[in-house]
């Protein structure tokens, strides 16, 4: 069974900021927070595989519940996989440890071959997960639901496994581009259902995770990566909440994703939270955006790096705390237990 955590007073802040309201202080989670920096988790997994964790609803809640038990935390996001809604669309995958697709896909055939996604029928588990949480995480903290990007997607799928460049993804821009955009509305349409289905199974909050955009340029990135998230997100759009973009690496495309209708964009550690904000204007919340390797400082060298964080966020309304990426796995977790006691501490002083 999955432990009940007790709910306390706390206001759901990190909504509140997604919507850039004031809140009392800046709210904080973390990319990753459920996962391989806990010894909790750790000792979990030697127990369960990687796809059975993803697959089986009751442990896919244990280990998103995992750090709200340690930590102070402001949101929950649920603990699955991006290539998770792509199994469920009949791809075969392995993890070694990360995706491998057995059949790449790189021909017009493939792509029409590829089935729409039936969350109900397809991925239940994840829908049942969402229940799981919500009926067992503190009411003042929301979940985050979330998904792999279509273009992000689209690189696993036709480079057939991870890569710093996914020169074969990018190649298969140019030399198959209607092919490529048909791929990237299939991935979209199928991930606007399942993250839709998220939201209706109870997550409060939905995610857009688009890892490798930062390889394109930007003419690429508007017609392919874009175009793509743009599909999914404004078919989310009637949906009662708020909707959040990141792009890793993502500097260079910011023009570009302001013009995303979303309440949130999430910004690596590359980028000054002020000039973010300044590009995408006023009707947008930021995310992030600590560096991971600064939880490796002393602890008052990470509150001086916390500190720049939150300066360049400024004091307008609409910062969700976060790190610039996703967590990593030896991170001690009392530096993080020390960030976010601080960053609710210093923001509680100085009103947020």
């Amino acid at each position: 069974m999955v432990a009940e955590l007790k709910s306390d007073s706390r206001a759901p802040v990190f909504l509140s900021a997604c919507r850039r309201q004031p809140t009392p202080y800046t709210p904080v989670w973390i990319m990753r927070q459920a996962g391989r920096y806990l010894p909790e988790y750790r000792e979990l997994r030697s127990r369960v595989d990687f796809v059975t964790l993803t697959r089986s609803a009751e442990l896919a809640a244990e280990v998103t519940l995992q750090p709200l038990r340690r930590f102070a935390l402001d949101a929950a996001i649920l603990f699955s996989d991006i290539m998770t809604p792509l199994q469920g669309m009949g791809i075969a995958l392995e993890f070694e440890p990360g995706p491998v697709v057995r059949e790449p896909i790189r021909t017009a055939a493939q792509v029409e071959a590829l089935p729409p996604l039936v969350p109900a029928r397809d991925v239940p588990f994840v829908l049942e997960a969402v229940r799981l949480v919500r009926a067992n995480a503190p009411a003042a903290v929301p979940l985050i639901g979330f998904a792999g990007a279509p273009f992000t997607l689209l690189c696993y799928l036709v480079s057939g496994r991870p890569s710093k460049e996914f020169a074969s993804a990018r190649a298969f821009l140019y030399a198959q581009p209607q092919t490529a955009e048909r791929l990237l509305d299939v991935l979209a349409d199928a991930m606007a259902a399942y993250l839709r289905a998220q939201a209706e199974a109870g997550a409060q909050a939905l995610m857009l995770f688009e890892s490798w955009a930062g390889l394109l340029g930007v003419p690429e990135y508007r017609r392919f990566a874009l175009r793509a998230a743009r599909r999914t997100l404004d078919a989310l759009r009637t949906l009662p909440v708020p909707l959040i973009y990141y792009a890793n690496q993502g500097s260079a495309l910011m023009e570009a994703v302001a013009e995303l209708d979303v309440d949130v964009v999430g910004v690596d550690w590359r980028s000054p939270l002020g000039t973010v904000r300044r590009v995408l204007g006023n009707g947008k919340a930021v995310q992030g955006n600590l560096d991971p390797a600064a939880l490796f400082a002393e602890p008052r060298e990470l509150e001086r790096h916390i500190d720049a964080v939150l300066e360049q966020a400024g004091t307008a309304p609409g910062h969700i705390f976060n790190l610039g990426h996703g967590i990593w796995p030896n991170t001690d977790p009392d530096a993080l237990a020390r960030l976010i006691d601080y960053v609710h501490e210093r923001t509680a002083r100085s009103g947020a």
